[in-house]
């Protein structure tokens, strides 16, 4: 049985590394994944879109945007979220 990873499969399927179709696929992998950590963290607290929305003085369907499309969030929006909305620490991390 011939077993690939799955970036091997995304290799295969869109493209290497490098290239603008594989580039903004993980850009948008990793702006779904913001996403969901921010989803993550919300419930573990146990408060609503609406009471995390009220915190950092935004709606809440801006919230349920960030959270199923974390796609155009500002740096200072996700340390709001973040910080003020949810009590954390933001840790950014570049790899260069």
């Amino acid at each position: 049985m011939n077993v690939k990873t799955f970036d091997q499969v995304k290799d295969e399927v869109i493209g290497l590394r490098g290239t603008e179709k594989r580039d903004a696929l993980e850009r948008e992998l990793e702006s779904l994944r913001l996403g969901v950590q921010i989803r993550n963290a919300r419930e573990r607290q146990n408060i609503t879109q609406a009471q995390l929305a009220e915190r950092i003085d935004k709606k809440r369907t801006f919230i349920s945007r960030i959270e199923n499309d974390g796609a155009n969030l500002t740096v200072k929006t996700l340390l709001d979220i973040v910080e003020k909305g949810l009590g954390g620490k933001l840790i950014i991390s570049v790899n260069a």
